[in-house]
């Protein structure tokens, strides 16, 4: 059986960490925290519950998932978030993949997000693919200011996993409608760093096309209330964006 590391990053998650730990305990070897100096009961939780701690401090979220990397003492690593935590499929689906040696250099999984209270299943929230587990010398973290992503190196050969990995979002639309505005704005920037520019009809086109195909291509209605609310949500999103790249390529002209 290959071992497997499990590399969670922290700060002040005190309300998350203790439900993400035992949910891996049965898959990991060793389950390896760095925390950006929380003010709060996270660090003790996290030896409470027999973590490795680490802290160092905070420097991006693809910066500390490489550090988190280097920490692990095992090659295939399990990447969590502190408000993310497995189903018991999904810890299935691991623990066979661990006693067939991982036939595989990377996984990936569904993620299914938890909106006030109920679980989204459609919309463009679900399937929520990610890529989480890889062997150490198979990928990186990129170091994007917003959505980093775990990048597989060229040729790396990937398997889905079945089951899937829980995450907590919003629990009220104030929390929601806040990080829309700080998303967009780190999003445009990204945008324009890469030499993206946008014209006006993008600004009026993607909003509504981005909440046509949530809602009615992917199914959103299917969630009732809470579908719509995402997929408005989903546009709003959009058009900010857009708007601050569109700010921010007028003021960088001469």
């Amino acid at each position: 059986m290959i071992p497997l590391s499990v590399v969670i990053i922290t700060y002040n998650e005190e309300k998350n960490i203790g439900r993400c730990i035992q949910s891996v305990q049965a898959v990991a070897d060793e389950i390896v925290v760095l925390d950006s100096f929380s003010t709060d009961r996270t660090a003790a939780i996290v030896k409470e519950l027999g973590g490795k701690l680490h802290q160092r401090a905070f420097t991006g979220y693809g910066a500390q998932k490489n550090a988190g990397t280097a920490l692990a003492t095992h090659n295939y690593i399990l990447f969590l978030d502190a408000d993310e935590f497995l189903n018991e499929e999904l810890c299935r689906s691991i623990q066979q993949e661990k006693e067939r040696g991982f036939s595989h250099d990377a996984y990936s999984m569904n993620r299914l997000n938890n909106y006030c209270g109920q679980w989204i299943r459609h919309g463009s929230w679900y399937p929520d693919k990610k890529l989480r587990i890889i062997h150490r010398e198979k990928g990186i973290w990129n170091l994007d200011i917003v959505h980093e992503t775990l990048e597989a190196a060229p040729g790396a050969s990937i398997s889905h996993l079945k089951g899937d990995l829980l995450h907590n979002t919003y629990s009220n639309f104030d929390e929601h409608i806040e990080k829309n505005n700080r998303y967009s704005r780190l999003s445009a920037l990204l945008l324009y760093q890469k030499g993206k520019r946008t014209p006006w009809f993008k600004i009026v086109f993607n909003p509504f096309w981005a909440f046509f195909t949530s809602y009615f291509l992917r199914a959103g209605f299917l969630d009732g209330f809470y579908g719509f609310v995402i997929a408005i949500n989903i546009a709003h999103l959009t058009f900010l964006k857009y708007i601050k790249l569109y700010q921010l390529q007028q003021r960088k002209k001469p």
